[in-house]
């Protein structure tokens, strides 16, 4: 079968959208959830960002979408503006595909953008509603938008949904919609605090679980650079020019800081854009096509970048600083490496993120250790060579002791010799060890 996508039940405009797309394999998660979204299943997907979830949803329902319905059959909720634009875009290269006498109408309502506008595109409703829980919720109240038709809402990236407090206007929504509703909620972790909601609303919904292969992209090489005792923005304006990239994007964990490094590289001759939410909803707007259209070679933002939006093109990702939630740092690292293209996440790191670096490591993240020297990069030792070496010391001296036992009777003279043994067993040991690794 020349495409793999043939085996699920869609219209032939729906594959016709899939072929078009270049998609002839589903992933994981679409592999799990697209049979179970057309029959009218709801699902908890935890996976994380760039499993292909968005697709996952959208081909199923909108293939279900019925034109000669004029009213809302599916809403998708999103907890930011450009992660629901980027669903939005998504949704209309699949509706171009759908036959003259069946066309069906998509809509994006999203904060920043003119409230009464909307409510006079309103007076035909949509069948695809796609936006921000708060703006949904304020054209509901406006009488403007009609949910109660629909039965099918998307909750996507809910734990951050539930981060940014918008799971109250998501459950308004869902109040006010079908009695039998399906009810689609992905998410990368399930917090706790999730849990009543999804209980509320959701009656024995099947759970797809996708963990990657790995933490990160394959491709991904993962940077660790030192500050030592260096300015860390002289520091940083040396990594980035090293790298040269096609595009970068350097993350912060706080909008001040976005805007500290902003502006120094910029008055350090680069071109730099910025992300991050003190943008008005224009700013934001305008910035992201600016991004597209390669006006900018480097992009600081905080971490409303990291989950959901694509940027094509992100050759590198640097960390300023590390994330307080770890979790973080994989969504962060998934913004380049995309499309199977491979990519370089590079942090700079201090003393104070010995800890982090640990739990990343336990994560699964493999560091390689590089440092500038002269405008060079140069393979340096691994941060924690000293406890490595420590490490393997306590083990060798745990291998002999159980190994060199203690005799019943002890003569004089026992300890001198027992040290010596011990001494001669694990040179031995450390001969070995060097022999196999040649």
């Amino acid at each position: 079968m020349a495409n793999q996508f043939e085996r699920f039940s869609f219209h032939p405009y729906i594959l016709k959208a899939i072929e078009e797309r270049g998609f002839t394999k589903p992933t994981d998660i679409q592999e799990r959830v697209i049979n179970a979204t057309l029959k009218g299943t709801s699902i908890i997907g935890q996976s994380q960002t760039g499993t292909g979830k968005t697709h996952a949803y959208l081909l199923p329902i909108m293939n279900r979408l019925e034109s000669s319905r004029g009213e809302v059959q599916a809403v998708i909720t999103a907890p930011t503006r450009e992660l629901a634009n980027q669903i939005y875009q998504e949704a209309l290269k699949i509706a171009e595909h759908f036959p003259e006498d069946g066309k069906i109408t998509v809509r994006c309502f999203i904060g920043g953008t003119d409230k009464q506008r909307m409510i006079d595109k309103l007076k035909q409703q949509p069948q695809l509603v796609i936006g921000t829980p708060g703006r949904i919720k304020d054209l509901m109240n406006a009488n403007a938008l009609q949910v109660y038709t629909a039965n099918t809402l998307v909750v996507d990236e809910a734990d951050l949904m539930l981060d940014m407090g918008f799971i109250e206007d998501v459950d308004y929504i869902a109040a006010r919609m079908s009695d039998k509703l399906q009810m689609l909620v992905f998410s990368a972790t399930i917090p706790e605090k999730l849990k009543p909601f999804l209980q509320k609303y959701m009656e024995n919904p099947k759970y797809v679980q996708v963990d990657p292969k790995q933490v990160t992209a394959q491709k991904i090489e993962h940077v660790l650079v030192p500050l030592r005792h260096r300015n860390k923005e002289k520091m940083l304006y040396d990594v980035v020019t090293s790298f040269n990239p096609y595009l970068a994007i350097i993350f912060t964990n706080t909008k001040q800081t976005a805007d500290h490094v902003a502006d120094d590289l910029t008055k350090k001759g680069l071109r730099v854009g910025r992300l991050h939410g003190n943008l008005s909803p224009r700013e934001r707007r305008k910035m992201m096509k600016q991004i597209n259209d390669l006006e900018y070679q480097y992009v600081v933002a905080t971490d409303l970048a990291a989950r959901g939006i694509d940027i094509e093109g992100v050759s590198h990702v640097i960390n300023y600083e590390l994330p307080s939630d770890l979790d973080f740092y994989v969504h962060r690292a998934g913004r380049t490496a995309r499309a199977g293209y491979s990519g370089i996440a590079a942090t700079i790191y201090e003393l104070s993120d010995e800890d982090a670096l640990n739990r990343l490591e336990k994560m699964g993240v493999t560091f390689i250790n590089r440092d500038l020297v002269n405008g060079e990069w140069v393979e340096i030792d691994a941060r924690n060579k000293r406890q490595i070496r420590k490490k393997k010391k306590e083990e060798l001296d745990v291998k002999a002791q159980a190994i060199i036992k203690k005799p019943s009777k002890v003569k004089p003279g026992y300890k001198k010799r027992k040290q010596a043994e011990l001494a001669k067993h694990k040179k031995r040991q450390r001969r070995i060890e060097a022999r196999n690794k040649k």
